[in-house]
Formats: structure tokens, sequence, C-alpha cells
């Protein structure tokens, strides 16, 4: 019997990750994952790493963050 995995986002992703397609969202190079928008830390300080983790979006130690095609099909769908 196949199983299927289905993963919830939250709507703080989702607006994550709409910041992220907007330009607004920056890797803050303190730890690893922490994102930056707006100038303002996220207060979840483990979203960055998530939406890595899960290849929504492509995120450097310092600097902008870029979503990946499966981010922009995510925010597409949503």
């Amino acid at each position: 019997m196949a199983s299927t995995i289905t993963t919830f986002w939250s709507n703080r992703d989702l607006a994550i990750l709409r910041a992220v397609a907007a330009g607004r969202c920056r890797a803050s190079g303190e730890f690893v994952g922490s994102l930056v928008v707006d100038g303002l830390c996220v207060a979840d300080q483990f979203s960055g790493r998530r939406l890595s983790q899960a290849g929504l979006i492509a995120a450097p130690t310092c600097g902008p963050v870029e979503l990946t095609s499966s981010g922009r099909a995510l925010i597409e769908a949503a």
C-alpha cells in the first residue's frame, strides 16, 4: 500500500514566501536559516530552515533569499 505525506503550510509560511517573491527577504547571516523581512527579524526562528529544507527557498548564508520553482508553484496554488 502506498502512503502519501501531505504538508500543510501555515499562513506565516505563505506570507514569508510572498515576501521572498517580492524581494523583501534576506538571510541575516547571524544564524543558519534566520530571515529578515523589511529589515525586521522573522519571529519564527525555524521558518527559514524549514522552507529551505523543503526546497521552497534558496537561502544563502547572508544576502537576498530567492524562491525556487517549487516555492513559486506553492504560492501560485495558494
